[in-house]
């Protein structure tokens, strides 16, 4: 099975250095790429210098996370690649359990690792832990991680299973499924790409899995803090990207009721006196509104195959019931 591992960087010369070396030491298995999204420091030349073995994309622009590597594994030759951040640290043998997955499982088409936090090692980590799920209301949650309540990591997913998203901290997905999908909808620039992607997949009948024996670790917020309005304006943008795209039964009431989740959001940001994140969902909502006419043809194109219902409240659960970890859902 040919290997393909792309790093997406951005100004990341700094995240180069502390992270590239463990990725070439650690991974004999797969050919590795850099796809540079337009840096305007010198992260090309550092490469050409101290790794001049590693094939180097220049991408035109920085299309985000979306386009940057959809423009990128255009020009990768493998059967499987690895869409992994800049800021990752992987362990001694971190692909070897993910290509027998592959090799043994031939319906598996996209696959996660366990992703620890990297400041705090015993921990999970925020984006990803251990393997994604989507509530019914459309919020995102993880094995190991639900909102900001992040589990340690006692052993209790060393397994290998179905999950319905996979980080895009570390995604590997089959070169092949990732044609059929036409990438990812570069509307969403980045953040919750990798659930749209998932979805579709999961839509057209292929399987997204975790395997619990391969372990990395992922710096994160290293492009966008959460404490960023960006990243607020991003999230609850493309989550309703996601939604109207994919979502097959009562889609108007539950975007209402989303909108209506949303204000809350706001109203709860503007009491902790963050007035930004505050405006940034609003900013959101308008920017869905003007992307809806397009939105709504991607789900006419999509509508026939859509499947997924997870009929669990993360938000009640988590917030009423006080269920905050995976296993008490």
């Amino acid at each position: 099975m040919n290997l393909a591992i792309v790093i997406l960087n951005w100004n990341g010369k700094k995240l180069l250095q502390d992270f590239l070396p463990s990725v070439v030491t650690c991974s004999p298995e797969a050919s590795i790429y850099v796809a540079d999204n337009a840096s305007t420091d010198d992260s090309i030349s550092y490469l050409k210098t101290q790794y001049p073995d590693i094939n180097i994309i220049k991408n035109k622009e920085n299309g985000g996370y979306a386009k940057g590597y959809n423009d990128a594994l255009k020009h990768v030759n493998a059967d499987v690649f690895c869409l992994l951040n800049n800021d990752v640290e992987v362990t001694e043998n971190w692909l070897s359990p993910i290509i027998s997955e592959f090799k043994n499982n031939p319906n598996t088409a996209i696959i996660q690792p366990k992703i620890k936090d990297y400041k705090n090692k015993t921990h999970f980590e925020y984006a990803g832990a251990a393997g994604g799920f989507i509530d019914k209301y459309g919020y995102p949650y993880c094995r190991g991680r639900i909102f900001d309540t992040i589990e340690e990591d006692k052993n209790q997913y060393n397994d290998t299973t179905t999950i319905f998203w996979a980080s895009g901290a570390c995604l590997f997905i089959k070169r092949d499924v990732f044609n059929e999908l036409e990438g990812f909808d570069e509307m969403f620039f980045a953040h919750m790409e990798e659930i749209d992607l998932c979805w579709r997949a999961f839509n057209l009948g292929y399987t997204t899995k975790y395997v619990g024996e391969s372990t990395i670790y992922h710096l994160g917020g290293a492009t966008l803090q959460n404490t960023n309005p960006k990243k607020t304006y991003l999230n609850f943008r493309n989550s309703l990207f996601m939604l109207t795209k994919n979502i097959k039964k009562s889609l108007f009431l539950l975007i209402f009721t989303r909108l209506v989740l949303d204000g809350i959001a706001g109203v709860k940001f503007l009491f902790a006196f963050k007035p930004t994140h505050t405006f940034a969902i609003i900013k959101a909502h308008f920017n869905y509104y003007y992307h809806l006419p397009k939105l709504l043809k991607q789900r006419k194109k999509l509508a026939k195959s859509n499947k997924y219902a997870n009929q669990t409240s993360i938000v009640w659960a988590y917030y009423v019931n006080k269920q905050k970890t995976f296993d008490c859902l």
